[in-house]
């Protein structure tokens, strides 16, 4: 098993679950939601202060399978950050066991993102979301659990219940809801036990809905399952936590504001460095440091380095990362530097459907550019995998695919020195560097990578930068500024 790495930084990615079948995507922003009593209204987490991320990732040092998983860590929640923790570091370890030895398909791979369900001064929830991929297609489960802030205690779900008794009369709440849904659902699997009911939530009417998995209580091509138990109705079955969480997220939803639809913004201008064309890099020797996964915790240091030693970067970010931390993003342009899109949520682009290709990239796309007023130009896949479907969408959107010919094998390197020897000793004019700017060790070696790859004459441009007045091309894919005579991209 590969070594385990944690890093941080914010995630938000909004999900909202149906009253049956797949969740739905979340609508864009300041669209009207229709009064769905299975919705869920997640919290924005850059609204929540003390809040960061944590993410277990094998990035593309995967052997036979991917994996990255995000959780949310939080200030003055200490029981809550190991629970989430475990949880994350569990779905890894159960995910290698049931994928050891069966790559004879595709690339297994799992993928965890989280949403807030809730987060007042009475409790937070966190709705993990866990996605895996075995060759026949996506599955999805959902597991939710409960901080009590008064208590500093943590429970799952069911914590939210007046003990096993409330269980099992939610549980026959739940079959009576679910009459009318057809054969093909199985109530009878709705039982006080086996973990049926590890992912609830509370809606803005304070009902109580309760999610359940993929294939769990019926045949996996319904989808998510998900039933609303109206307020009244579930009150008396709360214990007193419970109760302090459905008022919270009552109260929570009377302050906020209904969101009216906003006029479709105007088409925003390519994002180019404002530092471009100061250096020619047909004459020079030119490297483009490139950083993915971010922003994160050491981001704002990163910048202050760059800023300092005035050297331009591409960044890659992610864009549920960026649609929770606009500030770092607007910063990468302000001084010069290039933001690029590594997609929503960082899952294999090559195992996705034209259309979930579309909306990763999209939504992106839409992120960065509230941020700084450009659309991304640039786009690096996930793991680097690359497909025929991922080329048309991004021609289609107008961007350019970057893969890299260095890599630093950051995410798995101890010491800050061990990657700018590494970044040094490979470099050569016109190298697209491949680093991550959520891990520290990395951020601690750029000072040494500038101040030595300088002293061999380079300089630090961004990657259109390398191909001059040849421009790139959306759709094709470009890994070295050198690689090809006239610089042309790889296909």
């Amino acid at each position: 098993m590969h070594k385990l790495r944690f890093f941080s930084g914010i995630a938000l990615l909004a999900v909202s679950a149906t009253a049956c079948g797949l969740a739905a995507a979340s609508p864009g922003r300041g669209v009207v939601v229709p009064a769905e009593p299975t919705m869920i209204d997640f919290v924005d987490p850059a609204a929540v202060a003390g809040l960061s991320t944590r993410t277990l990732t094998n990035d593309h040092y995967a052997g036979s399978r991917y994996v990255h998983i995000s959780y949310p860590e939080f200030q003055n929640a200490p029981a809550l950050n190991r629970a989430l923790r475990a949880e994350a570091e569990r779905e890894w370890r159960d995910f290698g066991g049931r994928t050891k030895g069966r790559a004879a398909y595709s690339r297994p791979e799992l993928n965890v993102d989280w949403q807030l369900a809730a987060a007042s001064p009475q409790a937070i929830a966190v709705r993990l979301r866990t996605g895996e991929f075995q060759g026949a297609g996506w599955a999805y489960s959902t597991r939710t659990y409960w901080f009590d802030r008064r208590s500093g205690k943590v429970a799952e779900s069911a914590g939210l219940l007046d003990g096993e008794h409330a269980l099992r009369q939610l549980a026959q709440l739940v079959r009576e809801r679910l009459k009318g849904r057809g054969s093909q659902v199985e109530r009878e699997e709705v039982a006080a036990e086996g973990g049926r009911f590890n992912s609830m939530a509370f809606n803005r009417g304070g009902d109580l809905v309760v999610e359940f998995d993929d294939c769990q209580i019926g045949p996996c091509s319904l989808g998510r399952l998900a039933v609303a138990i109206p307020a009244e109705r579930v009150r008396p079955l709360l214990s007193e936590f419970g109760r302090r969480a459905q008022d919270s997220v009552r109260e929570a939803a009377g302050r906020a504001p209904i969101r009216r639809p906003e006029t479709a913004p105007t088409e925003s201008p390519q994002a180019v460095s404002n530092g471009a064309g100061t250096v020619d890099c047909a004459r020079a020797k030119c490297v483009a440091l490139t950083f993915d996964d971010g922003p994160g915790p050491y981001t704002a240091k990163l910048l202050d380095i760059l800023g300092k030693e005035r050297a331009r970067a591409t960044f890659f970010v992610v864009g549920s990362n960026a649609a929770a931390q606009p500030g770092l993003v607007k910063r990468m342009s302000a001084e010069g530097h290039l933001v690029g899109n590594h997609t929503w949520d960082h899952k294999d682009l090559s195992k996705q459907a034209t259309s979930r290709i579309t909306d990763s990239l999209a939504r992106t796309e839409d992120a960065v550019s509230t941020a700084i007023g450009q659309r991304p130009a640039l786009a690096r896949t996930p793991y680097g995998t690359m497909s025929q479907a991922v080329r048309d969408v991004a021609t289609e959107l107008g961007l350019a695919l970057v893969d890299w010919d260095v890599d630093v094998e950051d995410l798995f390197a101890d010491k800050a020195g061990d990657i700018a020897d590494l970044a040094v000793r490979k470099a050569h004019p016109g190298a697209i560097i491949l680093m991550h700017d959520i891990h520290r060790e990395t951020v601690d070696a750029v000072p040494d990578i500038l101040k030595r790859l300088r002293g061999k004459g380079y300089s630090f441009v961004t990657v259109p930068e390398l191909y001059g007045s040849a421009g790139m091309q959306a759709g094709h894919l470009y890994r070295s500024g050198s690689e090809l005579p006239g610089k042309r991209p790889l296909t």
